[in-house]
């Protein structure tokens, strides 16, 4: 289970314009789960996401919030590795499929190491969103 409960700087700035400021944010149309071997921290550094072997980007969509806390709706499952990944530790939410800006960010409760033909999946109900 990943617990995401750390806001990146990007979207608190955007959060904060939006409702102390009317300044107008568009929330994306499509969120999507990065992987990374290190920490993205705050500022959602993809410098460290995996970049190559099959590896893509997937959508994820969430259930209706209840008391701050939301989950995936669906298995979340990247592609077949077609090379080593490395040790996946944390994961990005982000609003594009590639590029983007960053949303979420929290490290994996374990540890994950990609080899050559593994799959990496997030089960239904385990990627959970929460404001605190």
């Amino acid at each position: 289970m990943i617990i995401v409960s750390d806001m990146c700087t990007y979207l608190e700035n955007k959060l904060l314009d939006h409702v102390l400021r009317n300044v107008p944010y568009t929330s994306p149309t499509t969120v999507y789960v990065a992987l990374l071997t290190a920490d993205p921290t705050e500022a959602g550094d993809t410098t460290n996401e995996v970049s190559s072997g099959g590896y893509v980007r997937q959508s994820v969509a969430f259930d209706a919030i209840a008391d701050g806390v939301t989950q995936n709706t669906y298995d979340i499952e990247f592609p077949q590795a077609t090379a080593d990944w490395g040790t996946i530790t944390h994961a990005l939410l982000m609003d594009a499929q590639t590029g983007g800006n960053p949303l979420f960010h929290k490290s994996l409760n374990t540890a994950k190491t990609i080899t050559i033909d593994d799959i990496f999946k997030i089960p239904l109900s385990n990627l959970t969103v929460q404001l605190d």
